[in-house]
């Protein structure tokens, strides 16, 4: 009997067949549907995994590397790269998948491979992530190890001003203020790397341009339609394939013991050895295989008594290389620039580089302190490391938006009322202007030395200070002799006439010295131990008087505070 008479018999029994030959077909057909139906299923969620991602496309093993090590690793493939949606929406999505398998038959894909079809944020992040949350600042402590004979290690403390809130709830601030409150940007090249004008809206719909003074970038050029809006991968855009330089994936290893911080050299050595370029995989593993040679020979007496700290040591930068390093793809830690941090790639400084400028010439602030506290350098010997979180009333010359540009050429005796001033612009880490973290670091990308900038900001630098002192008392203290000029070299920077003035408080002038600020008199003529002036310079403050010159005040009370 032919095959096509016995499916249709078999489908088509005769009327008086038994009853389990009648079912046989029905059932045949639900059990095929039920497979076919479970089968899809599994194929489209085995599809969707980072198995198939990561290891079934020969294209992705760099990328399943680094994924499978990054905080998103339980996260899977398509919850990024298609999002969160009902089955149709993922389903028409996901024929992008189409002409992805067409170029990888044919293999027409170019190295390395860059993601070019990425759904936005609110589709993949924010399903997960609420930027609207407010979130508290949060530490980050950084270790690194200096190119030197002990591999010296420092700590690097940093307050991330994470931020977010909401405007409506009068919390938005941060580094997440970017993602609560609208902001466009035009970029020059795929990777938005070059971001040559910036728009920040305000509440009311009206917005301020900003243009990169040095692109020569017209802003009346611009296309609405070749506008971005700042979302979450605008800097997060490695978060989950980080590919880590050298000097930074030497460090985690030494920090974390892979590799002993106590090998002489061993910090230069690994970085120099993987920053190296190499024409295969094997050439580089023997290349970094011989450094166990190079102790040998050179550090024979070390190496005798240490050899299996070297043996581990030069397993761990062969994983760190394999781990950064993908030569098939065309891969390395330069490929791909992370927008988060201002060092290796643009990142922040794509917009707040100082270039950027308003029509006021205002720049995007370049702030340390809009995203983070001033870095704060601890060494091996230091037991307590103390945070500097500046929360205090800001002088009039620090809310100029070019302050960061205009500050070292703005230094005067007045900085020292606030900061510790000990090798202005050196790397000591004897003081606050001094901090190896910040002028220790070339900011390749920041626009500091800009010709056009320096030419616009020469105007906006502040009048040099007069070099003030307080003078030695002579006689009875007056306003006039003595408490007027410990006041005009201490306190006035902040406590000046206007509506900056903290708490309304003004000690520029005698009278207004003796009215007071918003909560009343600061000075109680006859009784300094009830005068909030002298109570307070008793405690910690921004500026504190010296002893001796606070019993000079406390004298001239006592004496009735007399102006003359």
């Amino acid at each position: 009997m032919k095959i096509r008479e016995r499916v249709k018999k078999f489908f088509f029994p005769a009327p008086d067949s038994p009853r389990w030959i009648l079912l046989l077909p029905y059932i045949t057909l639900i059990v095929a549907a039920l497979a076919t139906a479970f089968g899809g299923i599994h194929a489209w969620e085995y599809t969707n995994s980072p198995a198939f991602c990561g290891t079934t496309c020969h294209t992705m093993p760099p990328q399943n590397t680094v994924y499978k090590e990054s905080p998103h690793s339980n996260v899977t493939c398509e919850e990024c790269h298609i999002g969160r949606a009902s089955f149709l929406d993922q389903a028409s999505r996901k024929t992008q998948g189409i002409k992805e398998t067409y170029y990888q038959i044919f293999k027409l894909y170019e190295f390395p491979i860059r993601a070019k079809a990425l759904r936005p944020s609110r589709d993949t992040c924010e399903t997960c992530h609420r930027p609207e949350t407010f979130s508290d600042d949060s530490l980050r402590r950084i270790n690194r190890f200096e190119s030197d004979l002990e591999n010296t290690a420092t700590t690097i403390y940093l307050i991330m001003k994470t931020g977010g809130g909401d405007a409506r709830q009068g919390n938005a601030r941060g580094i997440h203020w970017h993602i609560t409150n609208k902001i466009l940007f035009y970029a020059d090249d795929e990777l938005s790397q070059e971001i040559p004008y910036v728009r920040v809206y305000n509440e009311d719909g009206t917005y301020i341009e900003y243009t990169d003074i040095e692109s020569g970038f017209d802003p009346s050029t611009v296309k609405e339609e070749d506008l971005k809006q700042i979302d979450c991968v605008t800097c997060h855009n490695r978060v989950t394939h980080n590919f880590q330089p050298p000097y930074k994936s030497v460090d985690q290893s030494m920090a974390a013991g892979r590799i002993d911080p106590s090998i002489p050299l061993i910090h230069a050595k690994a970085v120099e050895i993987l920053s190296a370029e190499y024409a295969s995989r094997d050439e580089a593993m023997k290349a970094i295989a011989d450094l166990e040679e190079d102790y040998k020979r050179n550090l024979f007496d070390y190496y005798s008594r240490n050899g299996e700290k070297i043996k581990s040591a030069v397993a761990e930068i062969q994983a760190i290389y394999d781990r950064t390093v993908f030569h098939d793809q065309k891969i390395d830690w330069t490929t791909y620039p992370n927008n988060l941090g201002h060092i290796e790639s643009p990142g922040c400084f794509r917009c707040h580089d100082g270039r950027h400028l308003n029509e006021n010439e205002e720049a995007i602030r370049l702030e340390c302190n809009i995203c983070h506290a001033i870095p704060v350098v601890a060494g091996v010997d230091d037991f307590v490391t103390n945070i500097e979180i500046s929360s205090g009333p800001e002088p009039e010359s620090h809310l100029n938006p070019n302050w960061i540009s205009l500050h070292n050429q703005a230094i005067g005796p007045s900085c020292a009322n606030c900061h510790s001033t000990k090798d202005p612009g050196g790397t000591s880490n004897t003081s606050f202007c001094s901090n190896s973290a910040c002028h220790g670091s070339v900011f390749t990308f920041a626009g500091f030395d800009a010709p056009a900038l320096r030419e616009i900001i020469k105007s906006q630098l502040p009048p040099p200070e007069p070099a003030l002192e307080v003078p030695p008392l002579t006689g009875d203290p007056t306003y006039e002799n003595y408490i007027g000029i410990l006041f005009t070299v201490k306190c006035t920077e902040c406590h000046t006439e206007g509506e900056a003035a903290p708490e309304g408080l003004d000690l520029s002038s005698y009278g207004a010295a003796m009215r007071g600020g918003d909560n009343g008199p600061v000075i109680l003529p006859g009784s300094p131990a009830n005068s909030p002036l002298v109570i307070v310079q008793s405690e910690d403050h921004f500026v504190n008087f010296t002893a001796e010159e606070l019993q000079n005040v406390i004298d001239w009370i006592n004496n009735g505070a007399p102006e003359k």
